[in-house]
């Protein structure tokens, strides 16, 4: 008995220190949930000067600012260092049990007495399994989080790379109205000056001039906060951060929409905050077994004695020791809460995932049918109106305070087009981030300008 227990002591002794963290294998399993989406796979180290260099030395497309960020933000680097945290912690919890070593030395008159013994705490022994399916699922719940977040940056890289190319096109455009609105501006006075305009005509010149330089000032202040996002997500500074390029206009819109009928379906077999909540229930239906299986026995300890003397034969053998826990705490209705508050958690976490997919679906189709129309009708139309309005004051049927008003139309109808574009490709972004992980699908921002007609016919 003695022997076999000595040997399992040693044994175990020699196996708590087997265990170690694989960083390796826990960004292993965030790529595989997260590489088939963005098409990168991450890494524990950001990119090097050189290697920052070539990623900016052509314009960034909005594949490649998202394939920059995963390589180099640090604040996804901080994200996968909290997860080998979890993952050290889990290993941690699923190790074997520490053995002990008691020895004591008592004395009575010439008689010296030694005991030793050691012992290992067998109820943690017992529970270990429990233990490990628990913390292993909990090690899960955290990689589906920390794919859930590398998801999310991917997803908000894209939006603020949209932005940003809007912003630039945008600031390109107001610069152009300003320096037209000037020059409209400047003939309003010469004309007023010779007579052929009066001091109303002239003042709306002016006006129109002054309204475009308000516009290109917005437009400068959306354009810087739009870069400064996309620079923070991309992890860049200094001269990198100076170096960044982006191509001078958005991609042109898909001639139809996607048809995804089963949104919902997919949302929930793929949703990685789903599949997080489903983890995490398991987990607390683990620990809440766990609970009952050690509600009544918190320590229980074998071991070996040995008890020596000097005027004695040696005493050999086992004891047993037990902890009842009559005066601490029920770990059970703990544990039961938390089981519950996990069902409640994943009930609101699918109910919440067919919600914002059906709302990113229903957004994406309406920003593509707003942004087709800006395309296929009303810029169309504004360049019919502006030609026959060009033709009238050709033939001396209008005057150039009409055909300046026709230009005001101008911008209104192509800034309206350039908003529509816009939106169309952020909500494609919303719907993307919908289908993997939680979203918030933003209402277009587009609608706001006139129209060409409306914008003509005052």
């Amino acid at each position: 008995m003695n022997h076999w227990l000595i040997t399992g002591l040693a044994a175990t002794l020699a196996l708590t220190g087997c265990a170690s963290v694989d960083s390796g294998a826990q960004l292993g399993e965030v790529n595989r949930l997260t590489q088939a989406h963005t098409g990168q796979a991450l890494a524990l180290e950001p990119l090097s000067v050189q290697q920052l260099a070539d990623a900016l030395r052509e314009p960034l497309s909005a594949d490649a600012a998202v394939q920059l960020a995963l390589k180099n933000s640090r604040g996804l680097q901080v994200r996968l260092a909290r997860l080998q945290v979890t993952a050290a912690e889990v290993t941690q919890a699923g190790r074997l049990p520490n053995p002990g070593f008691r020895f004591s030395r008592l004395t009575r008159g010439s008689e010296v007495e030694l005991e030793r013994g050691w012992h290992i705490d067998l109820a943690r022994l017992l529970t270990l399994p429990l233990v490990r399916t628990a913390e292993q699922r909990r090690l899960q719940a955290g990689q589906n989080e920390a794919a859930a977040d590398v998801l999310a940056l991917a997803a908000d890289t894209r939006r603020a790379w949209v932005r940003a190319v809007a912003a630039e096109e945008t600031l390109r455009y107001r610069r152009q109205v300003v320096e037209a609105a000037d020059a409209g501006a400047e003939l309003a006075r010469r004309m007023q000056a010779v007579g052929n305009f009066n001091a109303l005509t002239r003042a709306r010149e002016q006006g129109f001039s002054a309204e475009a330089r308000l516009a290109l000032a917005r437009a400068e202040a959306q354009h810087l906060a739009a870069r400064e996002r996309l620079v923070r997500l991309l992890g860049l500074w200094g001269e990198d951060a100076i170096a960044l390029r982006l191509p001078e206009r958005l991609p042109d819109l898909p001639a139809s929409p996607r048809e995804q009928p089963d949104v919902e379906e997919l949302a929930l077999s793929q949703r990685l905050d789903v599949q997080a909540a489903r983890l995490v229930l398991e987990q607390a239906g683990r620990q809440a077994e766990l609970a009952r299986t050690t509600r009544w026995v918190s320590m229980l300890e074998l071991g070996t004695v040995r008890n020596s003397s000097n005027e004695a034969p040696t005493q050999r053998g086992w004891e047993v020791a037990l902890e009842l826990p009559l005066w601490g705490p029920d770990p059970l209705p703990r544990a039961d809460a938390l089981a519950a508050q996990a069902a409640h958690e994943a009930a609101d976490t699918a109910i919440r995932a067919r919600s914002e997919v059906r709302e990113a679906y229903g957004l994406y189709r309406s920003a593509h049918d707003i942004a087709r129309q800006h395309r296929d009708e009303l810029l169309p139309l504004a360049r019919r109106i502006s030609d026959e309005q060009l033709l009238r004051y050709n033939g001396m049927l209008i005057g150039v305070f009409e055909l300046l008003a026709d230009a005001r139309a101008q911008v209104a109808a192509v800034g309206a087009a350039q908003d529509a574009l816009r939106d169309f490709w952020l909500a494609q972004a919303d719907l993307d981030q919908a289908l993997l992980g939680r979203a918030t699908p933003a209402l277009p921002e587009a609608g706001t300008a006139p129209t060409a007609a409306t914008a003509a016919a005052h």
